[in-house]
């Protein structure tokens, strides 16, 4: 049974923009989305998470500045500037309840399919 729908991705250059956007009925009724991606040959890690009822947001280092991330009661987006080659790989939406703000990937129950973000230099 899909609950997230992962949209948007596609090969830009660096320096480029592209934005994402998950969907479901997953996004209307937990607490937090994130966004993880997964390069090849390395382990899935955290992009940046947001607090549906408070806007509350964190981010990895890698992307601070960088990326941003957004929800309504409809979808998630990760709005992605000054994209660099180390930024490519499989990026995946997640939503999980709960009260704490990680971005673990084991405490995400409900994944997206993945969308390929493919950034050259």
């Amino acid at each position: 049974q899909v609950q997230l729908v992962d949209s948007g991705g596609g090969s830009v250059q660096a320096g480029g923009s592209l934005t994402l956007s998950c969907a479901g009925p997953g996004i209307s009724f937990r607490t937090y989305v994130a966004w993880f991606r997964q390069a090849q040959g390395k382990e899935r890690e955290g992009v940046a998470v947001i607090n549906r009822r408070d806007g509350r947001t964190t981010y990895a280092d890698s992307v601070k500045g960088r990326f941003t991330i957004s929800r309504d009661n409809a979808k998630a987006t990760l709005y992605m500037n000054n994209l660099r080659p180390e930024d490519t790989g499989m990026y995946y939406c997640a939503t999980r309840t709960g009260s704490t703000l990680t971005m673990t990937p084991r405490d995400y129950p409900t994944w997206g399919q993945g969308t390929q973000v493919t950034v050259s230099s």
